[in-house]
């Protein structure tokens, strides 16, 4: 008898990661570099809806899982967009296209303060839009023994997606969390889910923390 595969498995703790993606100065603080060249009215028009529901919703519930997991022996992993070199020769063409450029060792390349990484916690810098493309995590998730992926982060339909189709691809259980996600719009953020809910499993941050065993269990 062949037993049914399925995405729909509950993560193991110590078979699972926790990866935030992108939740640094550079594009998820109102200061940051990527906004530097928007006038003010820019900034209102095309930012409003990203910087409410990060502050209120997805910044809320990324600490929370951020906690949890530390509770339940979870690795807790950060990327950052953050250039090798100063000139940023290594970027992708993308970035060098887009004009990303984050100097190592920068402010803007550092994980927001209200998510500060703790002193032993992997956090890996990458140059392309999917962390598995610029990057070694790949190799570090299986060094770690990882089976289980969940994701949160920013922003939904560009790098968190790239990341759900890649880690799919390369093998892992995909956990996304939705509510701990934000793009530009609410319509960018559906559509997204939308296109990626056949590469994972979707939770609500309450579902995923219900999920987790209770501290000393």
């Amino acid at each position: 008898m062949t037993t049914k595969l399925s995405r729909e498995v509950p993560v193991e703790p110590n078979r699972t990661a926790l990866l935030f993606i992108d939740v640094q100065n550079f594009c998820a603080h109102p200061e940051g570099m990527e906004f530097a060249d928007l006038s003010s009215e820019e900034f209102t028009s095309r930012l409003d809806f990203y910087f409410q529901t990060l502050r209120d919703t997805a910044l809320p519930n990324m600490r929370q899982l951020q906690s949890r997991c530390r509770e339940a022996g979870i690795e807790v992993m950060y990327t950052v967009i953050e250039s090798l070199t100063r000139d940023g020769r290594d970027r992708s063409l993308d970035y060098k296209i887009t004009g990303f450029n984050v100097l190592p060792g920068s402010w803007d390349a550092r994980v927001l303060e209200e998510m500060e990484p703790l002193d032993d916690e992997i956090v890996i810098p990458k140059t392309s839009s999917s962390v598995f493309i610029s990057t070694n995590i790949d190799y570090v998730l299986r060094n770690l023994g990882v089976r289980h992926l969940i994701l949160a982060g920013v922003v939904t339909d560009q790098c968190i997606e790239s990341a759900v189709r890649d880690a799919c691809d390369l093998g892992y259980l995909v956990t996304l969390i939705p509510d701990a996600c934000t793009t530009y719009t609410q319509e960018r953020h559906d559509a997204s889910l939308k296109a990626i809910k056949g590469y994972c499993r979707m939770r609500t941050t309450a579902e995923l923390i219900r999920e987790l065993p209770l501290p000393g269990r």
